[in-house]
C-alpha cells in the first residue's frame, strides 16, 4: 500500500468526517464512528465546549467540537453531519465566546481554544 493510499484511506468522494454519525435528541448527543467507540454526553452534563485544532488533514478531521463533562464527553468533528446543529445549539450558552471561535476556525496548527465552561460568565 503506498503512501497516498494509507493517508486517503477513505472511500473516493467520502471526507473523512463523513464517517462520523451525530444524533443529537432533546436529552444527549451521541457521536459514532465505525473504527471508535461510541461517545455521548447528557445536554445537562456538558462544563466544557471546545473547540481543537490538529494538523490531521485532510487524511483526518482538523476542528474537532468537545462537549466534555465530569465523565462523558464527545468529540464531533467539523463538517460531521449533526456538527452545525449542535454548535447552533452550543453557542447560545450564556458567556460562550465567539470571539475564541473566530481563532479557532482561523487555526492551521495543534491548538485548543475555551469556547465556553459551567459557572464562566454565565
Amino acid at each position: 500500500m503506498s503512501i497516498f493510499e494509507r493517508l486517503f484511506r477513505h472511500a473516493p468522494g467520502k471526507q473523512p468526517e463523513g464517517y462520523y454519525q451525530v444524533v443529537v435528541t432533546d436529552t444527549f448527543i451521541s457521536v459514532e464512528h465505525p473504527e471508535r467507540n461510541p461517545e455521548f454526553i447528557e445536554w445537562k452534563n456538558i462544563e466544557v465546549i471546545k473547540l481543537i485544532n490538529t494538523e490531521a488533514g485532510p487524511a483526518a478531521p482538523d476542528i474537532w467540537l468537545a462537549l466534555l463533562g465530569p465523565e462523558q464527553g464527545c468529540l464531533i468533528p467539523q463538517g460531521a453531519k449533526g456538527f452545525d446543529e449542535v454548535y447552533d445549539v452550543v453557542s447560545k450558552y450564556p458567556g460562550f465566546d465567539f470571539s475564541v471561535a473566530g481563532k479557532s476556525f482561523a487555526c492551521t496548527t495543534n491548538a485548543e481554544f475555551l469556547l465556553w465552561k459551567r459557572g464562566l460568565n454565565e
